[in-house]
């Protein structure tokens, strides 16, 4: 954290800002000073307010939008945003090398033409370096869709380096990722505000305000109800909704009993997925000999972002074909292709994306979307289908004020939980679930998880596949699987993984775990 003078001119600067759609104000009231050198943490639940704050700060607003007060960007404030969902800044038609050479291009035309190419290159490649990305060359080659979703979050981020960006709105930076990469990311979020850049931080992962803030800014139904110097909120809040937000812990007993008995309900057997390289080919990206999921467990899948979780994760849902093995259901290979599973299979195995707002159809509204599922897979006729999805969204979390909206009216931890709704009213028997709480605040996850437990606990014919970077989540498991570079190099017991790993990658994730805990007080 950096302690420059707080009566410094403000990169940008928001007073008073009012932003309503039907009516409804989603901001109300809100003023904020950007500094250089500086991390502004705004915080709060989902639905609080924040993305909309921070993307006034690029001048951007919802569709339909009312607004009032005033934004003033600083002298060359040019303001770089990395989204909660970087897929949806990412053209998925063009690689990497593509989508960065193109800004690099324009900051070397004043060079002699036979170094512009180089020139630009050498730009890229240190603006990854910068957002933390080993191997770039390889990952130049790829297209969006072939990286994880932390991997798209720090080429968004160097995409906004590459600009030049003198304040960085970062939405949920640490979404999907890791101990390891979060740690990195801290370190580099808080070089980024050593070089004179403001960095305004929209987070719900209270570890990492706590270990980058400089300020901390809380929001509750679109007010600021508290802000201050980021020790004192942590160490004195004021407001009871701080106190709440701070003190909220997701814990959980450990799992009754073993895990499931009997058969496993899906199997994994000599998977090898690779991704397309164009010209060059293919590349190996995940190898799993052999992995059982049995009726009535839940399985996490833990690892570095990159390491093959959600590529294993596509595989089950019939959402990456080009492998080899087998994923079984029942004894019975499933269709490698989603559109060769017959009814029956899609209901049976359901995928919650870590990306729900690229899920839905931003036309209309939720309820209808999350009833789809009992119509299409299930027959269920339209009117029941709306009241069973209106119960479910109720139960996640969702009024039905909120579940009438289309998309564009939601925040993404409230799309999370209506992606998450969407998948029950199929009635699965394998839930599989990427990194659907790792953007919610705590009070939120809190919840989720607990629905989650309590369906594996009392559905005896469910079974969960918890992809997950968080350590803490995975204990609510029976059993643990941990990916490495794409190989499966641990998996049994969640209390012996976690506590007593024997490969020396889980070694690492538990104790990196560990100091960045230490590190923030937590």
């Amino acid at each position: 954290m950096n302690h420059e003078d707080t009566h410094a001119a403000p990169l940008a600067e928001i007073r008073d800002l009012r932003v309503e759609i039907g009516g409804r104000a989603i901001v109300d009231g809100v003023s904020l000073r950007v500094l250089p050198d500086r991390v502004t943490a705004l915080i709060g639940a989902s639905g609080s307010g924040k993305t909309t704050t921070g993307l006034a700060l690029l001048g951007e607003y919802p569709a339909g939008a009312h607004v009032t007060g005033e934004v003033r960007p600083g002298a060359g404030g040019l303001v770089g945003y990395v989204p909660q969902h970087p897929a949806s800044a990412l053209n998925p038609a063009r690689r990497v090398s593509a989508l960065l050479t193109d800004i690099a291009r324009a900051q070397v035309g004043h060079l002699p033409r036979g170094r512009r190419r180089a020139a630009a290159r050498e730009r890229v490649l240190r603006a990854l370096a910068e957002a933390r990305l080993p191997d770039a060359g390889a990952l130049l080659r790829r297209y969006p869709h072939q990286l994880s979703g932390g991997q798209q979050q720090r080429v968004v981020l160097a995409q906004a380096l590459l600009l030049g960006a003198r304040v960085v709105v970062a939405d949920e930076p640490t979404t999907g990722q890791d101990a390891l990469t979060k740690s990195h990311l801290v370190d580099q979020l808080a070089a980024v505000a050593a070089r004179g850049i403001a960095v305004v931080l929209l987070s719900h992962d209270l570890d990492v305000v706590r270990a980058l803030a400089d300020d901390v800014v809380v929001m509750r139904a679109g007010r600021v109800v508290e802000s201050g110097p980021a020790q004192r909120v942590r160490l004195a809040p004021r407001h009871p909704w701080t106190r709440e937000l701070l003190g909220a812990r997701t814990e959980f007993p450990e799992p009754d009993g073993p895990a499931g008995a009997g058969r496993p309900v899906l199997r994994v057997r000599d998977l090898t997925a690779r991704h397309r390289d164009g010209a060059r080919g293919t590349t190996v990206v995940l190898r799993v000999p052999g992995l059982d999921l049995r009726a009535g467990e839940c399985l996490a899948v833990v690892g570095r972002s990159g390491s093959g979780k959600t590529t294993l994760a596509r595989c089950l849902a019939g959402l990456h074909r080009d492998h080899d093995g087998d994923v079984l259901l029942d004894g019975t290979p499933l269709p490698r292709s989603l559109r060769d599973r017959d009814r029956a299979h899609l209901a049976a195995v359901q995928y919650v994306f870590q990306d729900a707002r690229a899920a839905f159809d931003e036309h209309r509204p939720v309820v209808h979307q999350v009833a789809r599922t009992a119509v299409r897979l299930r027959g269920a006729d339209a009117e029941s289908a709306t009241r069973e999805a209106l119960d479910t969204l109720a139960r996640l979390g969702l009024p039905e004020d909120l579940a009438r909206r289309r998309p564009g009216g939601l925040s993404g931890g409230e799309l999370q939980r209506a992606a998450l709704a969407r998948a029950l009213l199929a009635r699965p028997r394998v839930l599989v679930c990427d990194e659907i709480t790792s953007g919610l605040d705590t009070i939120t996850r809190r919840g989720i998880l607990g629905l989650l437990t309590a369906l594996v606990r009392d559905r005896d014919d469910l079974s969960l596949v918890l992809i997950t970077h968080d350590l803490g989540t995975a204990v609510l498991a029976h059993r643990v699987a941990v990916l490495d570079a794409g190989e499966l190099v641990e998996q049994g017991p969640a209390r012996l993984v976690l506590t007593a790993p024997s490969h020396p990658f889980t070694v690492s994730l538990v104790e990196t775990t560990a100091r960045l805990a230490a590190r923030t007080g937590a």
